[in-house]
């Protein structure tokens, strides 16, 4: 038994997980999830924000002490999409550096989509993908795992390891920023249309680029397809046991997509499944995922409580 920790630093959330990890079974001890906004502004400036930083910072100050506490004996910290975009990253990597006493990884968007791939897919029960049959959870692969970021979205497929992947500059945060803020609701038409061409653009690459078209079942991940999930299946509040591995269907999630663009802030911060922290981003989540189950023809998504943070606990464990 091996106890690791790992730290997922997105553009909207920093996470961590302490887990004991044995040959394929993954318990968790903690798992926490900031809202710290660390992508605020990176779009338009190119920059990490002084205030952002600090943010995150006193988040990842309250890990370490859990790290201590609960005795872990490798961390792993990586980030993503806003730092690989920031031109001060390094304030960053120092700041990481002082409060865990390790080298913040920031990796790029194909390393990004092998750890969500790990992550969503190992447990996932799996038959020989050469059987061709279904799983005995009722999936089929190759999967296509999407991972809804704040500043990007990645592109997985595969059956047992990454055949291909692709990550794209489309997320909840990035297009909001872009687009949505400060727009009132319901949304004018012609600003949900500069949204749908912004992702009908990315999706334009992911298909040039990624065999879209043989993936059997949708695995979609992180916090804007998981509340989604939790609107459509009308849960009281969040409710992760309930929310991993459900299936929601196409036409609810565009019913969910719709309803949540002509909300007002009040009305979607009231949905019970609602972190505070998205509330003014969800919108233009829950419309990333309607776009991809539409333009691939999916008539479902497979929700997964797993990511990229199990994807980062497993690659600890396997160099520990």
């Amino acid at each position: 038994m091996t106890r690791v920790a790992a730290i997922d630093c997105g553009t909207n959330s920093v996470r961590l997980l302490i887990a004991d990890i044995n040959a394929d079974t993954l318990t968790d001890v903690e798992r926490r999830m900031e809202i710290v906004r660390l992508g605020q502004g990176v779009d338009e400036t190119g920059r990490l924000a002084p205030e952002a930083l600090e943010r995150t910072f006193t988040a990842m100050r309250g890990y370490a002490k859990l790290i201590d506490q609960h005795g872990a004996s490798a961390v792993r910290v990586v980030a993503t999409s806003a730092t690989r975009d920031a031109a001060n990253r390094q304030e960053f990597v120092d700041g990481v550096r002082e409060i865990f006493g390790v080298e913040p990884e920031v990796v790029t968007g194909a390393e990004e989509a092998e750890l969500s791939f790990a992550g969503a897919t190992r447990d996932l029960v799996r038959l020989s993908p050469e059987t061709g049959l279904p799983t005995p959870d009722g999936t089929r692969p190759p999967y296509l795992v999407v991972d809804i970021g704040g500043g990007s979205t990645e592109f997985v497929i595969g059956s047992t390891h990454v055949e291909a992947a692709l990550s794209v500059d489309i997320g909840c945060v990035r297009l909001t920023e872009r687009h949505l803020r400060g727009v009132g609701a319901p949304l004018p038409a012609e600003v949900v249309e500069a949204v749908v061409a912004d992702i009908d653009d990315a999706l334009d690459r992911v298909s040039g680029e990624i065999p879209v078209e043989r993936a059997l079942t949708l695995v979609g991940l992180a916090g804007s397809v998981t509340t989604v999930a939790g609107i459509a299946l009308e849960l009281p509040e969040y409710d992760p046991d309930k929310i991993h591995h459900s299936r929601i269907p196409a036409n609810r999630a565009y019913s969910v997509s719709g309803r949540l663009l002509e909300m007002t802030h009040d009305e979607r911060a009231a949905i019970p499944v609602m972190h505070p922290g998205r509330v003014d981003v969800i919108g233009a989540g829950a419309l990333i995922l309607a776009r991809i189950l539409e333009r691939y023809g999916f008539t479902e998504v497979v929700v997964s409580e797993h990511d990229i943070l199990d994807g980062i606990a497993w690659s600890v464990s396997e160099i520990s």
